[in-house]
């Protein structure tokens, strides 16, 4: 084969390898995501299902600041949105993220193809730049099909409704989606945590479960270890301590502080990790 003075074969170029759109489609055809996409779309189905046997019982919803957003949940398409992200906030979405992010790479060495994937060859930086890519791009998907089928069947169901919470004045239709848009955007923000934490394990490990279970059991801690006031201002380095400022996004007049401070944190963090993992991928033995 004819090669170049710099020993490249003729006509190779790194960057028309493995190309996104090809990689797109490979994690289309997975199990794994179909099933995780399908429950996103399922979710707020079954939650307005339950609603239709409420029994309209004065049971405790809870007992914390949170607790009327049940309450307010079948007043409108909006609030059903709002409170179909409230309770898939917390847990749902951070194990769908660590799924998406946490598997793509590990779950090539388990079966035993990712040494072959370098041998075309694929650079490894191209490989892990597709890869995460990919994963975020189905991750933010998965985001947008939980709130968007929750907008679509509550409004069918509950109507147009102004947005009303617990720490704000009724807000217009329009008002209120735009602040729902900012709390998607905002939580998409705060997830790159879990997204870069998982891609780091993906890289560590063989184990795909091991990546992705680390991941949410590593953000659980930290959720743990943020109760704790005894800790004062250490918490503030948790990457979980602001996970819940979107709420200032629904109060009046709209409180940035805690936003700002946690799209920081977030973005900090991931950078961190994902940096990590292409220090720790590119000079790595690949042996399965």
């Amino acid at each position: 084969m004819a090669v170049v003075d710099a020993g490249e074969a003729r006509g190779y170029r790194p960057s028309a390898t493995m190309p996104f759109a090809a990689e797109f489609r490979r994690q289309a055809s997975r199990r794994r995501t179909q099933l995780a996409l399908g429950f996103m779309v399922l979710l707020p189905l079954i939650i307005l299902i339950a609603f239709q046997f409420n029994s309209g019982g004065d049971d405790d919803n809870g007992r914390n600041e949170f607790s009327s957003l049940v309450d307010l949940a079948t007043t409108g398409g909006l609030n059903f949105t709002l409170f179909s992200i409230f309770v898939s906030a917390s847990f749902l979405l951070v194990v769908v993220v660590a799924l998406f992010c946490g598997d793509t790479v590990a779950s090539e060495a388990s079966w035993g193809s990712l040494r072959y994937l370098l041998a075309i060859p694929v650079p490894r930086a191209r490989l892990l730049t597709v890869k995460l890519v990919v994963a975020l791009a189905y991750s933010g998907l998965a985001l947008l099909l939980l709130a968007g089928t929750a907008l679509l069947a509550g409004t069918l169901r509950y109507g147009w409704s102004p947005l009303r919470s617990t720490v704000a004045a009724e807000l217009e239709p329009t008002e209120g989606l735009l602040r729902l848009l900012a709390v998607l955007g905002y939580l998409a923000i705060v997830l790159l945590v879990v997204a870069g934490l998982a891609f780091l394990l993906s890289v560590t490990t063989d184990a795909a479960l091991g990546a992705v279970g680390g991941a949410v059991l590593l953000w659980i801690l930290s959720s743990i270890l943020d109760q704790i006031t005894a800790l004062g201002a250490l918490r503030d380095f948790l990457p979980t301590h602001f996970s819940t400022a979107w709420l200032g996004l629904l109060s009046t007049p709209v409180q940035t502080d805690d936003v700002v401070r946690g799209c920081i944190s977030a973005i900090s963090y991931a950078t961190l990790f994902w940096g990590l993992a292409f220090w720790r991928f590119t000079r790595k033995d690949i042996t399965s």
